[in-house]
């Protein structure tokens, strides 16, 4: 019984070894290669690798790895349809132009673009935009500053240039740039013409009278002689242009902590945009403004002027009206 199982198993494995080689018989691939050299092999295809492919031939032997680049194209092609093959013979496949043109042809894909604003002016732009809205606003109240800036330095209407300015930007503080200073004279007192003294005769009795009342005269104090002060010095904008270099070198004696004797009861009146000032001395000067040293209410403090401010100085003494 025993034997009898083991026969039947041996007979099993004997036909399934015979249904395998069959089977490996049928599925096996005939190839007729056609090398480089000019040779022909033929045979079916055992194994294929890196190092190229195996036949067993009609006579039952087996090839020598025959490597991918001994065969034709024509092979190479052919083997290209093998799954197994492809990744070994694809590097040894020469490229015609037009293969070559296919794969390095670009294709161009639409992509999704943004559409452009439509076209506006300028002005247009300008006024339909935040940026530029303030950018205007910005430069007109530039304009304008501008404009008060001019009209001071011009002596002119600090009303007049800036409501100019703001009718005409830019234009208008041009205009009055343009324009010459504005140089303010002094108007004199008008005083009637003196009347021609006509000396008369005077009689005896007021002659006497008149001696009389020089004598009792002579007896009261003596009235007081008027004292003649130093001419004032007046500059004003326009003939003179006011800086760092005016006052160093026009009223050097101002910067003395303690003055000189003749300059010692001298003072300075700067008649500016913001008011008229008396100094009795300048503690600084720099290239933009000058500062000086006034007195309010028995103290003195330091005023700072620039000097596209000032309109006039005039050097007086004290006492002088």
């Amino acid at each position: 019984m025993q034997n009898s199982i083991v026969h039947k198993f041996y007979s099993f494995c004997i036909l399934l070894g015979l249904f395998g080689l069959l089977n490996g018989t049928a599925n096996a691939e005939t190839q007729t290669l056609h090398l480089t050299d000019g040779q022909t092999v033929a045979g079916d295809v055992v194994s294929m690798d890196e190092r190229g492919i195996v036949l067993r031939q009609a006579d039952g032997k087996y090839s020598d790895h025959i490597g991918w680049a001994k065969l034709s194209q024509d092979n190479l092609k052919d083997l290209q349809g093998n799954p197994k093959a492809a990744q070994f013979v694809e590097p040894f496949i020469e490229l015609s132009a037009q293969d070559k043109a296919k794969r390095t042809e670009i294709e161009i894909r639409p992509v999704p673009r943004l559409e452009r604003p439509a076209t506006r002016s300028l002005i247009g732009g300008i006024f339909t935009s935040g940026i530029g809205i303030f950018l205007f606003v910005l430069i007109y109240a530039a304009n304008i500053y501008a404009a008060y800036e001019i009209a001071l330095f011009r002596a002119q209407s600090p009303g007049l240039v800036c409501g100019v300015a703001a009718v005409l930007p830019i234009i208008g503080p041009i205009i009055f740039l343009s324009m010459p200073t504005k140089i303010k004279h002094k108007e004199t007192e008008w005083q009637p013409p003196a009347e021609e003294y006509i000396e008369e005769p005077i009689p005896a009795a007021a002659e006497e009278a008149s001696a009389a009342e020089v004598a009792s005269a002579a007896h009261t104090a003596a009235q007081p002689v008027a004292t003649s002060y130093p001419p004032a010095k007046i500059f004003a904008r326009g003939q003179f242009t006011f800086n760092r270099r005016f006052f160093e070198t026009q009223v050097p004696g101002f910067f003395a902590v303690v003055r000189a004797e003749a300059d010692r009861d001298m003072v300075m009146n700067v008649r500016s945009s913001r008011g008229t000032y008396t100094a009795q001395r300048i503690s600084r000067v720099s290239m933009t403004e000058v500062n000086l040293q006034v007195e309010k209410e028995g103290a003195s403090h330091d005023v700072t002027i620039p000097f596209i401010e000032i309109q006039e100085v005039q050097v007086k003494h004290r006492d002088a009206p």
